[in-house]
This record gives C-alpha cells, sequence and structure tokens, in this order.
C-alpha cells in the first residue's frame, strides 16, 4: 500500500540560512515532505563546514541547490519568481544584511502576501544588541547557561553541543508552523522571528524561573541535580552510573534495592528537603554503595524497582546500545560521490507518517539543480544561459575522477 503524502508536502520553502540555526529549521521541514530550494551565494572554494563532511550532508539532505548572486538584479529578480509561488522563507542573516540584499519581508511580501517569512538573529530584530553579530558560545555566555554548566570553583564552561543553534532551529521551525496552520485558517501571512538569545534565555527553563519567581541565581553544581538529592554521577566498580532516586518513593526503594537500611532508618534524609539539605554526607554515603556494583548490575537493580539508571557513554557506545538501535535513529543517503552515507533521522515519530528507508537525497553540491529549479519556473533556454554567462545563476559540474 503506497504512503500519503508527508504532512508538508504542499509546502515550497526557499531557504536563505546559512551556518546551523536557520538550517536546523529548514531539516524540520525538508525531512517531513516539503520543497526546500536552498539559495546559495556564490562561493569560491568549499566553505560552510566542507560540503561533503558530516556537519554539511546532516544540515541539508533532502534539499536541492539553486546557486544564485542576490547582489544582482537577474539574481533578485528570478528570487522572487520563485517567491511569488513559495510558502516559506526562512533566513538567519544579521539584521541588516536582508535589507540591503532587498529581499527583507516587506518585498517579500509585496509580491506574496500569503508569504510566510522566518528569521533568526543572534539578538533579535531590534534592540541595543541587534546587529551584533552571534555565535553559539557567545550566546552560550550571555544567557547564563555558561555559569551553571561545569563543576563549582573551576569556571564557566560551555555546553558539548551548540545548543543555542539547534534551540533556536527547532524553536524557528516550531514558529513555522504554527504561522502555516494560522494562514490556513486567516488566508494571510506573516513575520515569524526568534533569536538564540531568546531561545537560550527559554531554555534555561526552571534555573531562569528560580530567578524570576525568586531571586535566586543558580550557580554551577557539576553532575549533581541543582534542586534534587540523590540525582548525579557516582562512582561504580568498573566506572560510573547516572542515578536518580530523589523523590521519597525512590528513595526508598534505593536503599531497599542496596540493603541499606541505616540511610532509610535516618530522619535527616526522610524528606526532599532533608536530603539536599545533607547533599554533600549523603552523596558519599551513596557513593561509597554503588561503588561496591559494576555499572551493569547496578543499571539493572535500580531500574527493575523503579529508579533511573544508566551508563555514561560516549558516542559509539550510545550507538551502539541496543535502545538506541531498536529506535532506528539513522537514515541512509545515497551521494554519486560518497556512496550511501548515514544521516540522522528525525526524532518526530508519526503513525500515519513511518519515516522512509532512505533520504530523498543527501546534501546537494553548490547549484546542483540550478538549471532543474528555473526549468521549473518556465524560464526558457536562452534565459538560463543569459542569468548563468551573466553570474546571477549558477550550476554545479561533477568534477571528473582523476
Amino acid at each position: 500500500m503506497d504512503q500519503p503524502a508527508l504532512p508538508l508536502a504542499k509546502y515550497t520553502v526557499l531557504d536563505l540560512s546559512i551556518a546551523r540555526a536557520g538550517p536546523t529549521a529548514v531539516r524540520l521541514l525538508a525531512d517531513w515532505g516539503a520543497n526546500v530550494i536552498r539559495i546559495e551565494a556564490p562561493t569560491v572554494g568549499d566553505i560552510a563546514g566542507k560540503r561533503h563532511g558530516p556537519d554539511s550532508q546532516n544540515l541539508h539532505r533532502n534539499k536541492r541547490s539553486l546557486c544564485l548572486d542576490l547582489k544582482t538584479d537577474a539574481g533578485r529578480e528570478v528570487f522572487f519568481d520563485l517567491a511569488k509561488q513559495a510558502d516559506v522563507v526562512v533566513e538567519n542573516f544579521r539584521v541588516d544584511v536582508k535589507h540591503r540584499l532587498g529581499v527583507d519581508y516587506e518585498a517579500v511580501k509585496r509580491v506574496n502576501p500569503a508569504i510566510i517569512y522566518a528569521s533568526i538573529s543572534g539578538f533579535g530584530q531590534e534592540g541595543p544588541y541587534s546587529k551584533r553579530p552571534a555565535v553559539d558560545q557567545v550566546i552560550q555566555g550571555m544567557s547564563g547557561l555558561m555559569s551553571i554548566t561545569g563543576e563549582p570553583d573551576r569556571g564557566p564552561m560551555r555546553a558539548g553541543i551548540a545548543v543555542s543553534d539547534t534551540s533556536a532551529g527547532m524553536f524557528l521551525g516550531q514558529g513555522i508552523l504554527l504561522a502555516l496552520l494560522q494562514r490556513e485558517q486567516s488566508g494571510e501571512g506573516q513575520w515569524v522571528h526568534t533569536s538564540l538569545l531568546e531561545s537560550m534565555l527559554c531554555k534555561l527553563d526552571f534555573q531562569a524561573a528560580r530567578y524570576t519567581m525568586s531571586d535566586e541565581v543558580a550557580a554551577q553544581e557539576g553532575n549533581n541535580h541543582p534542586t534534587l538529592s540523590p540525582m548525579g554521577v557516582f562512582d561504580t566498580a568498573d566506572g560510573l552510573v547516572n542515578l536518580a532516586a530523589s523523590t521519597d518513593k525512590m528513595f526508598a526503594a534505593f536503599c531497599d534495592a542496596m540493603q541499606a537500611e541505616e540511610l532509610s532508618a535516618n530522619a535527616a534524609y526522610q524528606t526532599v528537603d532533608g536530603r539536599l539539605r545533607q547533599r554533600e554526607a549523603l552523596w558519599g554515603k551513596v557513593n561509597h554503595l554503588t561503588s561496591q556494583h559494576t555499572t551493569k548490575e547496578l543499571v539493572d537493580k535500580l531500574n527493575a524497582v523503579g529508579i533511573p539508571c544508566g551508563p555514561i557513554n560516549n558516542i559509539q557506545e550510545a550507538f551502539a546500545d541496543q535502545q538506541v538501535e531498536f529506535l532506528s535513529m539513522t537514515r541512509q543517503a545515497h551521494h554519486e560521490q560518497l556512496g550511501d552515507i548515514d544521516l540522522l533521522r528525525s526524532p518526530i515519530n508519526l503513525s500515519n507518517h513511518a519515516q522512509g528507508e532512505q533520504f530523498d537525497r543527501p546534501g546537494p553540491e553548490l547549484g546542483e539543480h540550478s538549471v532543474e529549479i528555473l526549468q521549473q519556473l518556465d524560464y526558457s533556454d536562452e534565459q538560463i544561459t543569459e542569468l548563468m554567462h551573466s553570474g546571477a545563476v549558477r550550476t554545479f559540474v561533477q568534477k571528473a575522477d582523476n
């Protein structure tokens, strides 16, 4: 039986985005069926994370590439011909760049009032920092994230992933879907935007709410949970383990499973607040118990009685885990030069739309689909030749193997 069309199959997305945040948003749309045209500026050499490398391939799978010089009148004309037929435009330039190129929301809205125009910036579209450049680590520092990451008295520490970039991309993807839903009711397009800073402040979640509600400034706690105990990293006979026995029920179950009657009988440890106040002493006693068992023994023993407990894997070990293998978190894409490559699938699961065994296409070469896209706009061969001759449009030429 044929699969029904993917949920976003009727939408066309023009992807002007660069770096990571914008492409993360567009990847969500591409993976769920949107016709994504990645509009790329002419470049010399291979930039933006090496086009054949894991980063570029994972960000830009399922997209087609049109190499278009928006600094030329002819290039902008092609862009607006595309925009007239598109549903969504996504960009994450610095705030003034889209205006300088003449492809800002108001300009696109004039040719397509129903357009959903989606933007990510570092600090917001307006405000005292709006024109500043931004990268993920700068935002991690400014948002307060680095001040609560790492061990006490060891200085600030960045998170190990580009969390503000990817968070902004996820939030913008949600915003685009909200705007499309509203357009189904109103027929009107709109400008959707977020920033790395807004997204990261939101991701602080309860740590931020501790300040906004109670003026409590969170600090670094290392591997301990900031408000619950025992919850964190503990030694085992052959390594380390994460465990969480923080509720009264879980702590009682932990004590019973570990035959630690002296802990369960201690009045200081019988409430959530008491365990938090005595966290350092309690950690030492729990660690003494866990260090007498292997990681596997603890994972099996504690999960069996309802206590979350797991190993601390490196990335190779994570992908070798039996649950990760069951979830099948990778899909293949066939690349003409790289062969079959494994990329991360969307983590969203829909019962009516099983994800295919392969991605439709790998990350494209620069301008790989330029001619194809122009032909779909009903440009004549003569028009296409003139655009390429002028440099407003470029196309990928496959290099012969040496």
